[in-house]
């Protein structure tokens, strides 16, 4: 049988390395292997793009040892200049999410480094799981993050 494994997700960011210190500050991310300078006719090949240059990194997620899926933060020259924040009900991808020990620590957090919030702090009861509370973000750039917290019993927390 062919093996298969979840390898990354990949943001691209106006500033890779503002992003990638925003996500090792809140979450405890690391970075993993060389920082990337990519360019040249594979690039272009690749991209469908004229002299792309793609510069970035990968970050260890938390949790993850650096054999796990990464978080691949890159920018582009030429870059998109649309510059719209897609709605959290937008088809596709819609956002990261992690799990923390206490959301309104980490919501705290990433306003301070320049996210916002696209709702508000929620805490929902489930009679069958136990008691979320969660929240979605934005990252300085605008990207979608819920951040969650299930607690089941006492000490006990599920990820969801």
């Amino acid at each position: 049988m062919e093996e298969i494994r979840y390898v990354h997700t990949n943001i691209v960011a106006e500033n890779w390395s503002i992003l990638c210190e925003f996500y090792i500050e809140v979450f405890g991310c690391r970075p993993i292997g060389p920082e990337r300078d990519l360019s040249g006719k594979w690039i272009d090949t690749l991209t469908s793009l004229s002299h792309a240059r793609i510069t970035g990194m990968h970050l260890e997620l938390p949790g993850f040892t650096e054999h796990g899926p990464t978080l691949e933060i890159f920018s582009y020259a030429p870059e998109d200049l649309t510059d719209e924040w897609a709605p959290i009900n937008r088809k596709g991808i819609a956002h990261l999410a992690f799990h923390v020990d206490e959301v309104d620590r980490i919501v705290n957090k990433v306003l301070e480094l320049g996210g916002s919030m696209v709702g508000s702090i929620v805490v929902r009861e489930y009679p069958e799981l136990g008691t979320l509370t969660v929240a979605y973000c934005r990252d300085p750039e605008g990207n979608c993050i819920e951040i969650q917290n299930w607690n089941k019993d006492e000490g006990e927390t599920l990820d969801g």
